[in-house]
């Protein structure tokens, strides 16, 4: 039986999806989720859906029941994700597991991202377990750009501070498509994946995209940090999260999301989703009734 946790999210949806195009029966995947009422979806078609809460554990212990194979999607609470992670780590080993696979960030080991550290820790934590695992580093998701197409349709400018610095996005659905990987293949015992999109492309890159796709003249301003802190909490950014976000632009501007080693199109046998691609998608979304963003 294989779990995903945090189902519901971006990512869990496309998880459940592609394992199930993968051929595994729906009563042996299950939707695990914080709110079970929002996954009525996956139960039309047959999947088992089950509570489970990072910050109750008894939900975990019986969301983990009979399960071979666990992916643990990283939880979205910044500064509580350690303890978080750490409950679903105990549970899955309470429950046996084969394989706990985990949604962390490229280069946990190794990178001074702003983000890695809460990864970093857990990465510590599966290994001292002694549970086989499965390390999958994301690198940055494409769609993380919407709300900036989203604005920039209006504006005429993605505002950022990460310079000249380079992106080796992919699409959420290439990330899913190796996590379904994982979970419904056999070898992936004590295994890092180190994953991210086959081409790097700066902010200017995008603009330029989002110009050619959209038919609006776009261009790209690079800020300096406090410039950008200032411009997104003056558009209702909470300042801590400006500050992270500044944080991730330096770290763009210092190539810590650039490297493209290629594992992510050999674990799913294709190459990733190109940008344009999913920015033709953006800007549908961005231009839709309702004009909301990915």
């Amino acid at each position: 039986m294989i779990v995903v946790t945090g189902a519901t999210g971006h990512l869990g949806r496309l998880v459940i999806d592609a394992v199930l195009q993968r051929g595994v029966p729906a009563q042996q995947v299950v939707a695990a989720v914080r709110e079970p009422r929002k996954a009525s979806a996956f139960a039309a078609l047959g999947v088992q859906i089950r509570e489970a809460d990072y910050d109750r554990p008894d939900t975990l212990t019986s969301a983990f029941d009979g399960a071979d194979k666990v992916l643990l999607i990283s939880g979205s609470e910044v500064g509580r994700r350690v303890p978080q992670h750490k409950a679903v780590v105990d549970a899955a080993k309470t429950a046996g597991v084969r394989l706990l696979a985990y949604t962390s960030v490229l280069h946990a080991d190794s990178t001074t991202l702003v983000l890695a550290p809460e990864h970093q820790a857990t990465e510590e934590y599966i290994r001292s377990c002694g549970l086989a695992f499965s390390l999958l580093r994301n690198g940055w998701y494409t769609e993380n750009y919407g709300q900036a197409v989203s604005q920039a349709l209006g504006s005429g400018t993605i505002i950022g501070a990460a310079g000249e610095g380079r992106v080796a996005s992919a699409a959420r659905v290439d990330y899913a498509a190796a996590a379904a990987a994982v979970l419904t293949t056999e070898g992936h015992e004590k295994t890092i994946y180190e994953l991210s999109g086959d081409t790097a492309w700066t902010m200017s890159e995008l603009a330029a995209a989002v110009t050619d796709i959209s038919g609006v003249q776009v261009g790209y301003k690079d800020l300096n940090p406090d410039e950008y802190i200032q411009a997104i909490t003056g558009a209702g950014v909470p300042e801590p999260v400006a500050r992270t976000l500044a944080q991730i632009e330096a770290d763009i501007a210092n190539g810590l999301l650039s490297d493209t080693p290629g594992d992510l199109s050999r674990l799913i046998g294709r190459p990733t989703t190109p940008l344009r691609d999913t920015i033709t998608d953006l800007v549908k979304v961005a231009d839709g009734p309702a004009n909301q963003p990915a």
